[in-house]
């Protein structure tokens, strides 16, 4: 019988590969009659809410690459470059559940949690724009967002296609629930009781995280996913399994790591 994650897991993979070939016919491009100059776009304005139930499994693929949603985005930066999607895709469904709207200030990122509102800084002429990340890809090598048309107009990238850019992460202000809680975690389960992993490794790059995942899974573990941290701007790549219910588990889990040598485990509780 298939466990509800990996329903969620290969329902979230179906809606993405779906999407992208009932749509492959359809050239994409910019919307008629749109008159609003790039200074009278309004940001997205960050506010409380909860994770998407439907865009934040642990972990999905799309076209053979698998790619590891992340627990967090406090911290968070990354450079490369934003391409953007319009008309092909107005109207569909996001990956977050919600309807793509090209008019909206939203965007398309492969692992940050859904929602997760984001600074975007076009390096090419400065402009910086704040956008809602509700929605996976873009699924070419060398690109980190994809923006909605409005938001490409916004920082100038619609003429060129795409521009090399800065994606920031941003949080909630002072007085304001904490990531935690918007994420739907209450904070003294977290304090009081915390979640059990078993944590293998920490990476300074991600590939090599990634990679070590792959090696897991090959071995058939299953629950295996990146914490990332941001310690004084350097982002941190911990490879965990878990959550995991008992100590007792744990400590089964950190058996059977050593079997195949990783010697290092060991068992943390949520941070």
């Amino acid at each position: 019988m298939m466990h509800v994650e990996d329903s969620t897991r290969s329902l979230l993979r179906l809606i993405l590969l779906s999407t992208m070939m009932t749509s492959c016919s359809v050239k994409d491009g910019a919307p008629d009659g749109f008159s609003k100059k790039w200074d009278e776009i309004p940001d997205a304005v960050p506010r409380e809410e909860a994770r998407s139930k439907y865009g934040n499994p642990p972990s999905y693929e799309v076209f053979g690459k698998r790619y590891y949603v992340m627990d967090g985005s406090k911290g968070f930066k990354q450079k490369g470059h934003a391409s953007w999607y319009g008309t092909k895709f107005h109207g569909q469904r996001a990956s977050s559940g919600e309807t793509y709207n090209m008019y909206a200030m939203t965007a398309a990122h492969k692992t940050l949690p859904l929602p997760t509102y984001v600074e975007v800084k076009n390096l090419a002429n400065g402009r910086k724009a704040v956008v809602k990340v509700n929605d996976r890809g873009p699924f070419h090598d060398g690109r980190i967002i994809d923006l909605s048309y409005a938001a490409a107009t916004k920082l100038g990238v619609v003429a060129t296609g795409t521009a090399p850019v800065e994606v920031r992460a941003l949080t909630l202000g002072p007085g304001r629930k904490t990531e935690k809680a918007v994420a739907g975690i209450e904070e003294k389960y977290i304090d009081e009781n915390g979640k059990l992993y078993v944590q293998i490794a920490a990476f300074s790059a991600e590939e090599n995280a990634m990679k070590m995942i792959a090696e897991l899974r090959e071995k058939n573990f299953q629950s295996v996913r990146i914490h990332v941290d941001n310690k004084n701007g350097r982002l941190i790549y911990r490879v965990r399994i878990g959550p995991v219910p008992t100590d007792n588990v744990a400590e089964k889990v950190l058996a059977k790591l050593k079997e195949i040598n990783l010697n290092n485990a060991k068992i943390v509780r949520y941070n």
